[in-house]
Parts: structure tokens; C-alpha cells; sequence
């Protein structure tokens, strides 16, 4: 494997620790600025905007540039906001940064997975998008507890200076390790945009982007309001939080792991078996959430199946995507965190509702169950279609035969 790919990873792990830390921050944040818990969770929201939004956008804007180029200019602008906000008293300028931050995310993203299996043979695809999704796993065993305990003794501003200076020794691998051509590799015009969209609105991509986007949603609707799942609700300390939060990185890293091995040679059988047990699982937290140790015990079993049918599903897309080699890697970005925008929004609703602390556990369920849906009714119609196409082979080969 390139060490450029695991320098991607790297850069990755600075920009994944930003995205998540903020499941362990939101009653911090919601107390500084004086806003209610739904509204600091929709700060998580705000950067999936920004994702979704920036994915695609950052990705057609730079499709021209030098690789190495796009990734430090979005690198930069990613340091420079959360300085902004590690500084801002308004929320509604937090709110700004987590947009402006996603962005730059979006753009990082979109380019680094596209190099990643560009500098890479077929049968490593899979391996070279676990590298790079590995480092949001990484964050999330590291970067995130450690923003949590930076919030509980200096406040949450200081998870921001770190995720700042934690970014920087990533600009500078990515200057030295990054190869400086454009994003299609060889150099050559890159394909034109209505033929990579073409290629990525087609029959077959379309159900997986969706599923993607409903298993994200699941993921995120719980892993927002973690933090007062476990101390409103499971009655744990404010200590636990951390090390809840590292159990479920601990979870995603070996999900991802095991993903990168496996989803190259048998992805259909991946991603159905990481669904069922996803749906199954967070019905079991929701039921579990009143005892500490068997909801302890659930939290990285659920890191892992999320993370290791996302992967499973990025590679999946990447390879029906062959034919838009540009955007391929933004719409499975736009995706992943379109999920992660209306997961933490449909858990706000129910938190404002007044079902409890457990009810986003429970929305995340009914996300896979339809997760689970789609996945079944795209099934369905691909062997109906496939039935029909062979009478009208047999017919033709009949009349050949006559």
C-alpha cells in the first residue's frame, strides 16, 4: 500500500475527530452559549450540511486542480475555522464555522478517496478506502475521547484548538507525500460532468446511495446524543463518556478493518449481514440503555457493524461508479452525510418530543428497517427484471433454432 494512502488517513483522522467530537461536547456547548441540547446537536447537523452541500460542489470546482493542491487548500481553510470557532461567544457563528468547516471536510474527502484507489490495484480498493475511512475510526477511538476529557476539565473550546493543531502536521504530510497531478490520474480532460453523472444516477447506484445514507442516519441519530444516553439515562458518570466513546471507535477501527479485507471479494453478503445486525442492535441498546454494563458491552459491537457496512458500502459504490472516476468519491461523501444530517435532526425531534433519552435509539432502528426495506425492494426488482429478460432470450434463441 502507497504511504500516501495512509497519509490520507492521517489528514482523515484530524478532520474525523472534528465530525464526532461533539457527541461528547453538547451539554458544554449548550450551557456556555445558553442554548437547549437539540441545538447544540444540530451543530453535528450543520457540518453533515456541509458535507452533503460541499461534496459534490468542492469536488466539480477542483477537479482540474493538482491533487496536492486541493487537499492543502481545504486542509487550510479546515484549520482556520476551527481557530474561529475555538474563539466565537455566538452560537449562531459556531453554527457558521461547522457549515464553512464541513466544506473544506467535503472537499478533502471527495479528492482523498478518488487518490486513494487511483494509486492502488482493483483487488486493494477495498483495503485502500478502509485506510482512509479507518482514520474516522481512528478519531473516534482517540480524537474523540480525548475531546471529551479536553471538555470536561478545560471546556469545550479547547477540543477545537486541538482538532487545529492536530490538522497541521497533516498539511505537511500530505505536502510531501501527495503526488501533484490532476484528479483523473492521467493527466488527460477529465470526463464530462453529464457523463459522470450519468454513470452515477443509473438504476444500479441509485438504491445503494440510498441505503448508505439511511445507515448513516441510523449511526449518527444515536452517536449524536450519546453522551446524555449514557448519563441521563444508563446513569453512568460523566468519566464514562470517553471511554464510551473510545469502546465504539474501538468497535469502528476493527468493523473497518475486517470491511477492507472482505468487501472487494463479497460485498452484497457484507453489507445484508452488517444491516440485519444493525437493526437488531440498536433495538437491543434501546432495551439495554438501563443497564450500564450490557449497554458498555452493545456500544462497540454497533461501532463495528456501522463502520464495517459503511465501508462495505463506499467500496460498493466506488466500484459500480467506475465510469465517473471525478464525483464518484463525492456522492458517497454526500451520502454518508446526508445520513448524518437528518440522523441527529430526527433524534433532536424525538428528544423535543419528550419520548426520553432513549428515543433516538429507537429512530435509529426504524432507520435500518428501512434501510433493510430498500436493500429488499431493489432485490426484488433486479430478479423481476432479470426473469423477464430470460423468456425473451429463450423466445429469441427459438426462433433462431426454427
Amino acid at each position: 500500500m502507497p504511504i500516501a494512502v495512509y497519509v490520507l488517513g492521517l489528514a482523515v483522522f484530524a478532520q474525523g475527530t472534528s465530525e464526532f467530537m461533539l457527541s461528547g461536547l453538547v451539554s458544554g456547548i449548550a450551557a456556555d452559549l445558553d442554548v437547549s441540547l437539540s441545538a447544540a446537536g444540530l451543530l453535528t447537523s450543520a457540518f453533515a450540511v456541509g458535507m452533503v452541500v460541499g461534496a459534490p460542489l468542492m469536488a466539480l470546482s477542483s477537479r482540474t486542480w493538482p491533487r496536492r493542491r486541493a487537499l492543502l487548500l481545504f486542509l487550510a481553510v479546515f484549520v482556520a475555522v476551527h481557530v474561529v470557532g475555538a474563539l466565537t461567544p455566538s452560537y449562531e457563528v459556531l453554527l457558521v464555522t461547522r457549515f464553512v468547516g464541513a466544506l473544506a471536510n467535503a472537499g478533502f474527502w471527495a479528492v482523498a478517496l478518488t487518490t486513494a484507489v487511483s494509486m492502488v490495484p482493483d483487488r486493494l480498493k477495498g483495503r485502500a478506502t478502509a485506510v482512509v475511512v479507518g482514520g474516522v475510526t481512528i478519531a473516534c477511538v482517540v480524537g474523540v475521547p480525548a475531546g471529551a476529557v479536553l471538555g470536561e476539565h478545560w471546556g469545550w473550546r479547547s477540543a477545537f484548538w486541538a482538532v487545529a493543531i492536530v490538522s497541521l502536521p497533516a498539511v505537511f504530510a500530505v505536502l510531501r507525500s501527495i503526488p501533484g497531478g490532476r484528479g483523473t490520474d492521467t493527466g488527460s480532460a477529465p470526463l464530462p460532468v453529464r457523463d459522470e453523472l450519468r454513470a452515477l444516477t443509473g438504476p444500479r447506484l441509485r438504491p445503494v446511495l440510498l441505503t448508505m445514507a439511511l445507515v448513516q442516519g441510523a449511526t449518527f441519530c444515536t452517536f449524536s446524543y450519546l453522551e446524555p444516553l449514557l448519563t441521563r439515562e444508563t446513569g453512568l458518570g460523566a468519566g464514562w463518556v470517553p471511554v464510551s466513546l473510545a469502546l465504539f471507535g474501538a468497535g469502528s477501527f476493527a468493523g473497518v478493518t475486517v470491511a477492507g479485507r472482505f468487501a472487494d471479494a463479497r460485498p452484497v453478503a457484507v453489507v445484508a449481514t452488517g444491516m440485519t445486525a444493525l437493526a437488531l442492535g440498536w433495538a437491543a441498546l434501546a432495551l439495554a440503555a438501563g443497564r450500564p454494563a450490557l449497554a458498555l458491552a452493545l456500544i462497540p459491537l454497533l461501532g463495528m457493524l456501522a463502520f464495517g457496512t459503511g465501508t462495505a458500502l463506499i467500496t460498493r459504490v466506488l466500484g459500480l461508479a467506475s465510469g465517473a472516476p471525478t464525483l464518484a468519491g463525492a456522492f458517497s461523501t454526500t451520502a454518508f452525510n446526508l445520513g448524518a444530517t437528518v440522523g441527529p435532526w430526527a433524534g433532536g425531534l424525538a428528544l423535543d418530543a419528550g419520548f426520553g433519552y432513549r428515543a433516538p435509539v429507537w429512530v435509529s432502528a426504524l432507520l435500518m428497517v428501512l434501510a433493510l426495506l430498500v436493500a429488499a425492494t431493489t432485490a426484488k426488482g433486479r430478479r423481476s427484471r432479470a426473469g423477464e429478460r430470460r423468456p425473451s432470450a429463450v423466445r429469441r434463441s427459438a426462433r433462431g433454432r426454427l
